[in-house]
Formats: structure tokens, sequence, C-alpha cells
């Protein structure tokens, strides 16, 4: 983190946040969620197999509670423009803030990306999904949100990711102890 920031001169004196990003694709083809039953029954839960769905990229600040996303039918270097522009507006005036996402190809600076002057990259090493809390958001919002659900349209897909994403946005305390990392906490 400390190697990210020493190249950012835009950081310098500002306070800092730390944010984590990820994208999830919400879709008719989903997943089962597990659900507490007696032992030897089998629960029935509805499944959708068509394939329409979209993409939520979101980001959240655990240390102020908040987050940012928006929903689009695919995953490119436009979709994460258009992402970062909505996380730059919500991070708090004044301050900076460290982003910290996976290595997908539209994550890669040096071409198209176009990264706010208020936020910088730190990309996590190959195969460790688990370092990202935008992992546990996804898994979180698919079992309380998500799942189960049989999606007519796709404004219907739309209109759900929009209102899980509000369910968690909505309550700060939902969002700090799922994005919580002890390694990625700043001390004043």
């Amino acid at each position: 983190m400390k190697a990210a920031l020493l190249g950012s001169t835009a950081a310098a004196g500002r306070p800092l946040e730390i944010w984590f990003q990820d994208e999830a694709r919400v879709g008719q083809k989903g997943t089962h969620a597990y659900v507490w039953a007696p032992v030897g029954s089998c629960p029935l839960m509805v499944r959708d197999n068509r394939h329409d769905s979209v993409h939520l990229l979101g980001a959240i600040c655990p240390a102020r509670g908040t987050g940012a996303a928006i929903i689009m039918p695919g995953v490119n270097i436009e979709a994460m423009n258009e992402h970062l522009k909505e996380i730059s507006q919500q991070i708090a005036a004044g301050a900076h803030a460290l982003l910290v996402l996976d290595g997908a190809a539209w994550h890669q600076t040096g071409g198209e990306l176009e990264v706010p002057d208020n936020i910088t990259l730190l990309s996590l090493p190959p195969y460790a999904p688990e370092l990202n809390p935008m992992e546990n958001v996804w898994e979180y919002l698919r079992s309380n949100t998500l799942c189960a659900i049989v999606w007519y349209s796709y404004d219907a897909i739309v209109e759900a990711c929009r209102k899980a994403w509000m369910f968690l946005i909505d309550d700060p305390a939902r969002i700090r102890p799922i994005g919580t990392r002890c390694w990625a906490t700043v001390k004043c």
C-alpha cells in the first residue's frame, strides 16, 4: 500500500480512504444459497435456466460504511471508467482513495483506463480473492437478496441489482463487518 501511495503526488497531505472493488454477474442462470433445514430434508428452491444477465460493479469503503456501484450489460474498460467516475464522486471531499482491486484486464492502467485524480489503484496478487472483501459482499447479497428468484426480463434483473445494492448501502453497520480487514486500515 505504501509503495502505491508514494508514487502518487495527488495523495500527499490528504486524508486517505481505502476502498475495495470487484464485479459480479447477476442473472437468470443463478445459484442456490445454503439454508437451514432439518437433517435429511431437501428444501425446494427455484432456479431459472435462462441466460440473460447484467454485471454489478461495486466498491465499498468499510471505514465510512459507504459504497458506489453501477449496473452494466458487460464488463470492459468503458464500464470500468464509468465505475471509477462513480467511486470518485463518493469519496469524501478533500480525501484520496486507495482502490484495491484484482488483476482483471479492464483494471490495467497504461491503456484506455481513466483513473480520476482522487484515486490510486492497488492490484491484489493473482489468485487471491480472499483478500478482497467485495467477494464477501457478493456472497452476502446472493444469499440474502439475489437468490431463489426467477426474473422475467432484463429490466427485472437490473431492478433486483439496484434493490440489492441499496439494501447493502442503506445500512453502514452492515458494510463495516463485511469489508473490514486489519491489514487495510489507516491509523491516525
